[in-house]
């Protein structure tokens, strides 16, 4: 059993629910990114996404397009992210999916990331710009590898399409809550209830809800329908806000903490 699946089923027995954490590779360095990805676990987080920092990253609100360019400042690429999850998998289990755009894998050549990547322990790939009919070109790579490709539905997603997506969707499905970039709106529970409603028709794969999501009372409502909630924005605002702290792991995993008791 995949890391991934493994996770969802353990949280299912014990009736909890998957808190998925974001963070930008990087931001503020990739030494930093490992101590904050070790506080995380131990503050409960069940599966990290990495952001593999681009220059132009469109589906991202102002927030992690700011880390983005830090940590491409700070001189972050993906070999080096490669490599710190490779450090990370010397003495962590935690599922970690790697979350960005398509640039940097080609430019990587897609073959070499496939096996770099399941080489360096990633269970998870979630590539923003790389819809269902054109993912071929890099799953023929990452399903050989056994690295899970990550779907996204959006709520303008039709019934026809959201069917071919869900049928060759692996470790689970990231519902979009809201309309637009990441961290600019307040999603709206009812219409998302509704929406994993319809999902859940047609999948057994565990749906996780995410963009918006900052507050432990919003990821508690949406935990009621959803198998986990992802945080992104309002952690990588708050360690761009700590940054210069010397307690900045402590001040994430407090926050992510809470969080998690609310799943």
């Amino acid at each position: 059993m995949k890391r991934i699946e493994e996770k969802f089923a353990a949280l299912r027995a014990k009736k909890e629910k998957a808190l998925i954490v974001y963070l930008t590779a990087g931001d503020p360095s990739l030494d930093m990114t490992k101590k904050l990805i070790f506080g995380l676990e131990k503050a409960g987080v069940d599966i990290l996404e990495i952001g593999v920092p681009f220059s132009d990253p469109t589906a991202d609100g102002p927030v992690i397009q700011a880390a983005s360019q830090r940590a491409l400042k700070a001189g972050t690429t993906l070999a080096g992210v490669l490599k710190m999850v490779s450090d990370v998998r010397k003495v962590s289990e935690i599922p970690i999916v790697l979350f960005g755009y398509f640039n940097p894998i080609f430019a990587y050549g897609v073959k070499k990331f496939a096996l770099d990547a399941r080489k360096a322990g990633v269970d998870g790939v979630l590539v923003v710009d790389l819809p269902y009919e054109e993912a071929g070109e890099l799953r023929i790579y990452t399903d050989a590898s056994q690295i899970d490709f990550i779907s996204l539905i959006a709520p303008t997603t039709d019934k026809e399409r959201l069917s071919k997506i869900a049928a060759s969707a692996a470790g689970f499905l990231y519902y979009i809550s809201i309309t637009g970039i990441t961290g600019t709106a307040t999603p709206k529970i009812d219409n998302i209830k509704t929406e994993v409603g319809k999902i859940r028709k047609i999948t057994k794969l565990p749906i996780a809800v995410g963009f918006g999501i900052s507050k432990p009372q919003q990821a508690k409502e949406i935990a009621r329908f959803a198998d986990g909630v992802v945080i992104g924005s309002a952690v990588v605002r708050l360690i761009d806000e700590n940054k210069n702290n010397r307690d900045l792991v402590e001040i994430i995993s407090g926050y992510v903490s809470e969080i998690k008791q609310a799943l």
